[in-house]
């Protein structure tokens, strides 16, 4: 999964990034600091794993990860060039979700590109730069399909389907507002439009805001603008995050306890990018190591197990199957195997969130 974090510069954008992926990604209060986009890739947390490697005995732990790429700040007129704007945005193309930093502080310190604090205009500044780069696209495929369609009637459909979304998109709404169907929308996946992205909204508040981020009127305005978009908000501080990603892991809790936090900002920026993109994770476990796996809600079992080789989807058997919490309750296999907790799943079964899972396949 690739997380490509936007947003107008010194929003705190690139401070965040250091801070989730400790990738050292140059942060200074000054317009275009990044300009090529910064990768970091971060383990995604899940106590299931040490616990499941002590009951297997396994050599290794390797954890399911997350790519973020720091994407430049984007400015008015990027979809023309300004700023670099073209460079930055067909980065943007690369990533399966967005996440939108938007500053909801006020710092006289720190300049804002814009003079002073608005969330919303700050969002519809970048929303419309993806959308005007879209409606661009689309008027260019409009026409080499509308061309084609003269002989091949097939393509009618989709000439169709480009001019109602080149509609909407005039009318200042992301693809994100519209109620495409699921034909729809896999038509327009090759396109890899920009508004059409999934979005995360991460409102970069104060440290002493942070507990309290529901009485930050900005926070606030931002969630409204977020429900029509069926888009996630999270609150977060790139300076706590700053903090939290100098300090070993038990330092981590106890300071969050401290700031009475219950999770830091990459916890729930993780949560929340899974929740949007429908994911959930599956466990391998053995003595060489112990694994998880991220796949789509809704996967099924040979689909799953493609994920770990394509042999194994290939020559797919079964999958022997038993989820966390039942392994847990008995604390072995020799136990669950004894108790009827393992299952025996065909092709037709589909994953679910925490099974613990060993295919059986023949190629």
């Amino acid at each position: 999964m690739k997380l490509g974090i936007v947003g107008l510069p010194n929003v705190g954008k690139s401070t965040l990034f250091n801070a989730i992926t400790q990738a050292g990604a140059e942060s200074a209060n000054y317009p275009f600091c990044t300009i090529e986009p910064n990768i970091g890739v971060v383990d995604v947390p899940d106590e299931r794993l040490a616990k499941l490697a002590t009951i297997h005995g396994s050599k290794k732990i390797i954890p399911t990860a997350i790519e973020f790429c720091d994407i430049a700040g984007l400015v008015k007129g990027a979809s023309t060039g300004e700023g670099l704007g073209n460079k930055f945005l067909s980065h943007i193309r690369e990533v399966d979700a967005i996440v939108h930093v938007v500053r909801c502080f006020e710092n006289s310190d720190i300049v804002h590109v814009d003079g002073d604090i608005d969330p919303i205009r700050d969002i519809e500044t970048i929303n419309l730069e993806l959308m005007l780069s879209d409606i661009e696209l689309l008027d260019r495929r409009l026409e080499r399909s509308s061309r084609a369609a003269k002989s091949d009637k097939s393509l009618l459909k989709e000439v169709e389907l480009i001019k109602e979304i080149l509609q909407h998109l005039e009318a200042g709404k992301s693809i994100r507002t519209m109620n495409l169907s699921e034909e729809e929308s896999e038509l327009i996946k090759s396109f890899n439009l920009l508004s059409s992205k999934p979005i995360i909204y991460v409102t970069n508040v104060s440290e002493d805001e942070l507990v309290d981020s529901d009485d930050n009127e900005y926070v606030q305005r931002v969630k409204e603008f977020a429900k029509e978009e069926d888009a996630e908000v999270i609150a977060v501080s790139a300076e706590i995050e700053e903090e939290i990603s100098q300090l070993e892991d038990d330092e981590k809790i106890e300071f969050l306890n401290d700031l009475g936090l219950e999770k830091s900002g990459l916890d729930k920026l993780i949560q929340a990018s899974y929740n949007l993109l429908g994911l959930m994770s599956f466990l391998t476990a053995g003595p060489m190591e112990t694994r998880a796996w991220t796949i789509k809600k809704g996967t099924p079992a040979p689909q799953a197990a493609g994920k770990i080789h394509s042999d194994i989807e290939r020559g797919f058997i079964r999958a022997e199957t038993i989820s966390f919490d039942d392994l847990m309750s008995v604390g072995n296999m020799v136990l669950a195997k004894e108790k009827g907790l393992v299952r025996i799943e065909g092709k037709d079964y589909i994953m679910q969130d925490g099974d613990v899972v060993l295919f059986r396949f023949n190629v």
